[in-house]
């Protein structure tokens, strides 16, 4: 990580984020291909175990080489509250991309823009304008677009993928406040080893021995979460969140090739509008966040 910093400290803080959030949509796609291609054998919550359990390893060589205490936090229930949040999104999340096209999945994750929108309505009281209103509608547009074209009931695995997106947007939310006083590797190791205390009775439950083939997977699966994660950690903590965002939506490219390589899957035209459609909505949102940061800070100068 510091190597690659001292390649990149000539570039602006937001070019350094975009690097990083390049890293953590490749790798988030690559993490998901396996859990797809696992799926039959190992349920969403023993999956979701033993990436926690490779994630713990991959970064135990960065925690001993840490010089400053890396499992402490000055704000511990908002650490613990975000990695309940995570576990219980991550589960339906992988389940989502067991049961479904790599494409519809990623394209329904990116709705927790949407889910933030209306948690903060409902929570914070927060006002949201008519343009956030039109622009939210639009984005729940395209998800109806995705997975109910004809009338039918939602499936299952549509469902956690809508679900998941809102814990995971409700778990992200506070990943820009704990940067301010956590550094990358305490975020990244303290949702590591809770993640995977959380994640450990429910895979007892469905508990089976890997195979020594399916091991290396597994383990392949979370050194891929694990990078995914900090990768996403360190371009938040450097970028503004309005340039990041549509970074993160070159998941839904790289997850195109990937269903259409691995799987021979290949997105209709319904899921590809639906997702220009989410997409769209979700970055004007976003841009409308960011003006309103901007107008908030002009008027306190």
């Amino acid at each position: 990580m510091n190597y690659f910093s001292s390649l990149t400290q000539h570039l602006s803080p937001n070019q350094r984020g975009a690097l990083w959030m390049l890293g953590s949509a490749s790798s988030f796609v690559a993490m998901a291909t396996l859990v797809k291609y696992l799926g039959d054998d190992y349920p969403a919550s023993l999956q979701l175990f033993y990436r926690q359990l490779a994630g713990v390893l991959v970064v135990i060589p960065l925690v001993l080489r840490s010089t400053t205490p890396v499992f402490r936090s000055p704000r511990p229930r908002l650490v613990i509250m975000r990695s309940v949040l995570s576990v219980s999104g991550i589960t339906l999340m992988f389940y989502s991309y067991q049961h479904l096209p790599l494409a519809d999945a990623n394209a329904l994750s990116f709705t927790r823009v949407l889910w933030v929108v209306l948690l903060a309505a409902v929570l914070l009281r927060e006002p949201l304008g008519l343009k956030r209103i039109c622009s939210t509608l639009a984005g729940f547009a395209g998800v109806l677009l995705i997975v109910n074209p004809t009338g039918h009931a939602l499936d299952l695995a549509s469902l956690a993928a809508l679900l998941s997106a809102l814990l995971l947007g409700w778990s992200v939310t506070g990943i820009k406040s704990l940067t301010s006083d956590h550094s990358t590797i305490t975020i990244v190791s303290l949702a590591g080893v809770l993640g995977l205390v959380l994640s450990f009775p429910a895979a007892l439950l469905v508990w089976r021995w890997p195979t020594g083939h399916d091991l290396m997977l597994l383990a392949l699966m979370g050194a891929f979460g694990a990078i995914n994660q900090t990768c996403y950690v360190k371009a938040m903590s450097l970028g503004d969140a309005g340039v990041m965002a549509p970074m993160d939506y070159l998941r839904i490219i790289f997850a195109v090739l990937s269903g259409w390589l691995f799987f021979g899957d290949f997105p209709s035209v319904r899921t590809l509008l639906g997702a220009a459609i989410i997409i769209a909505s979700t970055l004007y949102i976003t841009s409308l966040q960011e003006e309103k940061k901007t107008g908030k800070s002009s008027a306190g100068s």
